[in-house]
């Protein structure tokens, strides 16, 4: 067991809205005996059209926050952030003892374990797809790939404000899959914590045999790896409980927040970090 860490203490989790959800309730459903807090830092959202230096600023500061309030593990539940900021965020948690969890690396190991072809597209923010995070997470697997990129810098803002979807959302959708088309791939990641929200919508213009990789399972799976490992897995066999902080709007934040967490949030606590 990590020394100071107590197992009784929850998983911190955050992203720059409520895409993080997604990846929230992969880890609710593989990891129910824990804790879980999760702050969506809504009130800077979207990271994905940040500079790398103002986003990194920004991981240091939530991921501060968060560790102060007590946490036994960290998982950047956003790709952008990820991107940018890893090394931050782990900085920040080296200081307190803690491991982190992010997105991009086990999206990669995913994808590149199950193409066929070694086509393998990657559907991102511009800031996620500028940094190479994944270009370069893929070419660290050991084997050849062809990876086609393509920066969506509409498709998280859409789907964050954009329910029910219009004909226009389709519009755009079918536009930033059109290069992966041309590129055949069978195999893509989904590089921003929104996007599977619209998964029904790009199996669709892809075709069925196109596999979509989400970080929901990846993150789950890799957070229950290193709870084991550093024999901090909660102790209680009842179900744990999940809390959220939020910096912007609590009402906007908790009526979407239910769409993408699938699940009732209840109370959301406003937070200012600075």
């Amino acid at each position: 067991m990590t020394p100071g860490i107590h197992r009784e203490l929850p998983i911190a989790v955050f992203d720059s809205g409520v895409g993080g959800l997604t990846v929230l309730h992969e880890c609710l459903v593989s990891l129910p005996e824990e804790d879980f807090l999760y702050l969506g830092d809504s009130s800077h959202f979207p990271y994905g059209i940040k500079q790398p230096e103002e986003l990194n600023e920004r991981v240091e500061q939530v991921s501060r926050f968060l560790l102060d309030r007590g946490a036994k593990l960290l998982v950047v539940a956003c790709n952008s952030a990820t991107s940018a900021g890893a090394e931050a965020a782990r900085a920040v948690a080296r200081e307190a003892g803690v491991e982190v969890v992010t997105v991009i690396e086990p999206e990669a190991e995913i994808a590149a374990a199950i193409t066929d072809s070694g086509r393998v597209g990657v559907l991102a923010t511009p800031a996620t797809v500028e940094a190479g995070a994944y270009r370069r997470a893929l070419g660290h697997q050991g084997r050849a790939l062809d990876v086609t990129e393509v920066a969506a810098p509409d498709l998280a803002p859409i789907i964050q404000h954009g329910f029910p979807f219009d004909q226009g959302v389709v519009d755009k959708v079918r536009s930033y899959c059109a290069p992966l088309k041309e590129a055949e791939i069978d195999t893509l990641i989904l590089g921003c914590t929104h996007y599977p929200l619209v998964a029904p919508m790009l199996q669709r213009m892809l075709g069925r045999d196109v596999r979509l990789i989400t970080a929901g399972h990846a993150v789950a799976a890799a957070a229950q790896r290193v709870l084991e490992a550093n024999e901090l897995s909660s102790p209680n066999g009842d179900e744990g409980t999940y809390r959220f902080l939020c910096t912007g709007d609590v009402t906007a934040f908790r009526d979407l927040g239910t769409r993408f967490l699938q699940m009732p949030l209840g109370e959301v606590e406003h937070v200012d970090v600075a």
